[in-house]
């Protein structure tokens, strides 16, 4: 057991590297210093994100009194001390009220900026959420229901926010509608897989290559047309039917005056992380930043690589460490607790059980996965020999009960970022 701790020491490490890269606010002070923002009359700051506090506080620092006015919706309990940038905390990952009416005040703002103003839109991981303001004729609660849904049937982000966009005011492209003619610049810490900008917070500021056409084939994909509520069947479908005017598309000249900016992504703190392996003397390998999928799936081809590190000495020979990237889905069968990150481990020590010197990790960027305080879990070959009740907890999707017990949860608290997910394989020399 002593090996396994020596190792989980490093994992925990080499996931603290991942964090301290993925960094909102230095990144939004990078940026921002190569900006000339003096040609501009007014700067007004909107957004919406769990890192919004950071990026927020970061242009404050840089700006100063060059901010007219700002506001940004934020998760609660992510949020920082601020002198003119106010932040409304909201609901996430569900939207409530206060998200909405953060919203409505975000596009007034955004839609009072003229020609020789500046929009300065702040976007992170949770924005879909953070910036709800239903399209008529869906209300708050349709939306949260809607949103439940896509959300316990394993959609995939995309498939999440190609839904989320064409049933809102301000998503996909719909806030540079409001701005026009203001310019508009928009920094955004991608949370999404290959940092696709329609994607990101549901691209507020970017030109929308999803359809209500698209939208319907994802409630058709997975079965749940006829159970979303009658006024997201109506809305989407008189826009498949084109009854209902599409979000701007690319080459809309409304985008002429606006620049969109990755500040940060899942692969800048993938490769920090594998840096750090690296300088603990580990054969490290990045398999991928584009993982997604299930869950349990992922998870069982995780420990495959593992056994295979262990019995066959690839891909790499141990001391080794395997790191991927991105964001898997889970599709709910049971009343449990827990997340994505959480149930990843969860699977992975069933698949890597008796396996010795071998640890697995998985956490997200933000601190919270899922429904839950913690950011993610770890385990060893051994963990099933202390609590071998692994598969009861994992068909009921309890995966934070489970390591709860066994005080194996990674409890970070609010990070102030979010890019996504980050997975360590660690194997160490073998007997």
């Amino acid at each position: 057991m002593k090996l396994e701790a020596r190792l989980r020491r490093q994992a925990l490490g080499i996931f603290k590297a991942a964090l301290a890269a993925a960094d909102p606010g230095q990144a939004v002070a990078r940026r921002l210093a190569r900006e000339n923002l003096s040609r501009y009359r007014n700067v007004y700051v909107t957004g919406a994100g769990k890192a919004g506090a950071a990026m927020a506080r970061a242009t404050e620092r840089v700006l100063g009194r060059r901010i007219t006015r700002g506001l940004l919706n934020v998760k609660y309990g992510h949020t920082a001390p601020l002198r003119r940038i106010e932040l409304n905390e909201c609901g996430h990952p569900v939207p409530d009220e206060r998200g909405v009416e953060g919203a409505r005040r975000i596009a007034e703002l955004a839609a009072g900026a003229g020609a020789e103003d500046l929009v300065l839109c702040l976007i992170s991981g949770g924005a879909s959420a953070l910036l709800p303001l239903p399209a008529a004729p869906v209300t708050l609660e349709e939306k949260q229901e809607t949103t439940k849904l896509l959300l316990a049937c394993g959609a995939s982000i995309h498939e999440i926010n190609a839904v989320r966009k064409h049933i809102s005011q301000i998503k996909g492209g719909q806030l540079v509608r409001m701005a026009h003619p203001a310019p508009v610049l928009s920094l955004l810490l991608s949370d999404v897989i290959g940092d696709d900008l329609d994607v990101i917070g549901s691209g507020p500021t970017a030109p929308d290559v999803s359809t209500f056409a698209r939208a319907r084939e994802v409630f058709d994909k997975y079965g749940i047309f006829g159970r979303v509520p009658a006024s997201v069947r109506e809305r989407i479908g008189h826009g498949a039917n084109g009854e209902t005017p599409e979000t701007p598309k690319p080459g809309d000249p409304i985008f002429n005056a606006v620049r969109n900016v990755v500040i940060g992504s899942n692969r800048l703190a993938v490769d920090a992380a594998a840096a750090r392996a690296r300088e603990l003397g580990f054969r490290t390998l990045v398999l991928s930043t584009f993982v997604d999928g299930e869950t349990r799936e992922i998870a069982r081809m995780h420990a495959a690589i593992a056994k295979e590190i262990v019995y066959g000495g690839r891909p790499v020979k141990p001391p080794a460490c395997v790191i991927t990237g991105g964001e898997t889905t889970v599709t709910l069968r049971g009343d449990g607790l827990g997340g994505r990150n959480q149930e990843f481990v969860l699977a992975a020590a069933i698949g890597i059980a008796s396996l010795p010197n071998v640890v697995v990790l998985s956490a997200g960027t933000d601190g919270t996965d899922g429904p839950t305080d913690a950011a993610g879990a770890i385990a060893d070959g051994m963990t099933l020999d202390r609590d071998p009740r692994a598969a009861e907890f994992l068909a009921r999707n309890d995966s934070y009960h489970y390591f709860a017990g066994l005080q194996d949860l990674i409890v970070t608290g609010p990070t102030h970022t979010n890019v996504m997910d980050v997975r360590l394989i660690l194997v160490g020399e073998q007997a």
